[in-house]
């Protein structure tokens, strides 16, 4: 099984390319554009694990790891139409997991054209290749912020997501659509992966669960927006790579009625689809904090304020598809994978 891994120094790519080099059988191309919207020292450090160094990384050039024979790296940006026509025609691959985007919902609100640039442009990018080289499985990131304004917990596939509340939101809606189109113009096999705030080593540092880590342990107060009246479904990293993973050499083929696609945005005549996945058990913010507070032995100083603009109060996954296709089942609790995220963090900022 060949493989392009796209976001491969972001969070999931990283822990997923790694998987998967590791697998027996699988060669793996990472691809990623290091760019800065956080500290890349974080990004390298990923690469290194996977053999990768600063050294080695020539921009458009792919270069091979020096630790796993299974896994290769590409510095590019989805952006650029000419270096991923080359990546495509030269790369002969199978299945195509794009996992680069430009994230974060609050960075939206300040930088709109980031997300164009990288969530629409790129993965127009990547559909392209997939249609002239005909992939085999295009899995895709999606997110669990399509749900937007929508109030039924939990979020099922099967809800509407016509108000999102953020730009992010809205592009990643739009890579949903987009692929639906490819998947029934061209016969593209794509499935669409909405993702509920991922967690675990090696996590992004502008996400809450390390922010709050870093401000606890230097003191300082921590920002609880809603005054803390908000509940996440946190999904460790090990899970979300699992699932993945299990669904590489299962491609959606076409078969729904003609009604039932009409009906439901998950379901479609061509070969698509669209699953959550997530703990399946979301968790009070404040719990949260308390686990962390628990495991580093520091009571946080709070900072109750309002909503944030582009924020939601709860979210909540419906797994039952993904279930029912894999037998996913995430099998790591909040109070086991946090803990696991705050040793790696000691262990390497110190």
């Amino acid at each position: 099984m060949n493989v392009l891994v796209t976001g491969a120094a972001g969070f999931i790519g990283f822990h997923l390319a790694r998987r998967l080099a590791e697998l027996p059988g699988y060669t793996v191309t990472g691809l990623d554009n290091l760019n800065d919207y956080y500290d890349p020292s974080l990004k390298w450090a990923r690469l290194r694990e996977l053999g990768i160094t600063r050294q080695d990384a020539v921009r458009g050039r792919l270069v091979a790891s020096a630790s796993l024979p299974g896994f290769r790296f590409i510095a590019l940006d989805l952006a650029d139409r000419a270096g991923c026509e080359r990546l495509f025609a030269e790369g002969a691959f199978q299945v195509v997991i794009n996992l680069a985007a430009q994230a974060g919902v609050r960075y939206s609100l300040d930088n709109p054209y980031a997300y164009v640039e990288s969530n629409v442009v790129g993965f127009l990018n990547i559909l392209e290749g997939c249609r002239h080289h005909r992939i085999d499985h295009l899995i895709y990131a999606s997110s669990s912020s399509v749900y937007g304004l929508n109030r039924q917990m939990p979020f099922s596939t099967s809800d509407a997501v016509d108000h999102p509340v953020s730009l992010y939101a809205a592009t990643k809606r739009s890579n949903e659509l987009m692929a639906h189109t490819y998947s029934h113009l061209y016969g593209l096999p794509t499935t669409g992966l909405r993702f509920f705030t991922v967690y675990g080593p090696f996590g992004r540092p502008d996400m809450a669960y390390s922010l709050f880590t870093k401000a606890i342990k230097e003191g300082r107060p921590i920002k609880v927006f809603n005054h803390g009246r908000m509940l996440r479904d946190f999904t460790y990293i090990d899970d979300i790579v699992e699932g993945i993973v299990r669904l590489i050499d299962r491609p959606p083929m076409p078969g729904a009625d003609a009604e039932a696609a009409l009906t439901r945005p998950d379901t479609s005549t061509a070969p698509f689809a669209l699953y959550n996945i997530g703990n399946n058990k979301p968790v009070e913010l404040l719990e949260f904090i308390r686990i962390i507070e628990d495991t580093l032995r520091v009571k946080a100083q709070m900072e109750m304020l309002p909503m944030q603009p582009g924020d939601v109060e709860a979210t909540f996954a419906d797994i039952d598809g993904l279930r029912q296709l894999v037998g996913f089942k995430p099998s790591t609790p909040l109070e086991v994978g946090l803990p696991r995220f705050i040793r790696w963090y000691e262990d390497y900022y110190g």
